[in-house]
């Protein structure tokens, strides 16, 4: 183990760092909100988007996120459309994150008792205050756990982007084994930095789910 080679090499991680923490941030934001929609249509079962978000959901779960993201960055300029691979990244991420996001988001929801429908209207709450202030905040809090581990699910997933070429810490860390035959100098880096990336999700989750644990008693 060379440390000099280490202390050249974390410069070229730290870049690839932050790129892989944008692409992952956006891909999630997408899928948060593409997640959040799909459980809404499911849950309400909305006709006309209830079967095509069930297809959705169901074809993006069961496909690697590398055959999709083949698809998208090889197979759109077949159609006429060109990404580029970072932007192909976040959309892959965003599409597979949010069929994971809306089978968690759908179990919170249905894991709450209908009958509060019943309770909250009786009071005189119209459908929608009924779902903002009584459903959907019991949701939430039920789903943090799933949130969370789909969270570092898909930013373990951007380990596949260098397939690509997007120069995240994956692409970095070949590169660097392919130039200087440097593997294990290049592979503890690339441990190293996904630790840092991942770690402050994990404590941080825990640390929400504490939280709206004791708020879901009151405390």
């Amino acid at each position: 183990m060379n440390r000099d080679v280490i202390v050249e090499y974390v410069p070229l991680y730290v870049e690839a760092l932050g790129r892989t923490v944008h692409i992952g941030l956006v891909g999630i934001l997408g899928a948060i909100l593409l997640g959040l929609g799909s459980s809404l249509i499911l849950y309400f079962q909305v006709k006309g988007f209830r079967r095509l978000t069930r297809a959705y959901i169901e074809l993006f779960r069961n496909t690697p996120l590398l055959v999709q993201l083949f698809f998208l960055y090889f197979g759109l300029p077949k159609l006429g459309l060109r990404i580029t691979a970072d932007f192909c990244g976040m959309l892959g991420l965003a599409l597979i994150g949010g069929s994971y996001m809306a089978e968690t988001f759908r179990s919170g929801l249905e894991a709450v008792d209908r009958i509060q429908f019943e309770s909250a209207k009786s009071l005189g709450m119209s459908p929608w205050q009924t779902f903002f202030y009584v459903i959907l905040p019991q949701a939430v809090s039920t789903s943090v756990p799933g949130f969370v581990a789909n969270m570092i699910f898909l930013l373990k997933e951007t380990s596949v982007f260098s397939a690509i070429s997007v120069m995240d810490l994956m692409f970095t860390a070949k590169d660097l084994i392919g130039m200087e035959y440097k593997t294990m100098e290049a592979l503890t880096l690339l441990v190293v930095f996904y630790l840092i990336m991942l770690l402050p999700v994990s404590v941080l989750g825990s640390l929400v789910e504490r939280r709206v644990r004791y708020g879901s008693y009151g405390d």
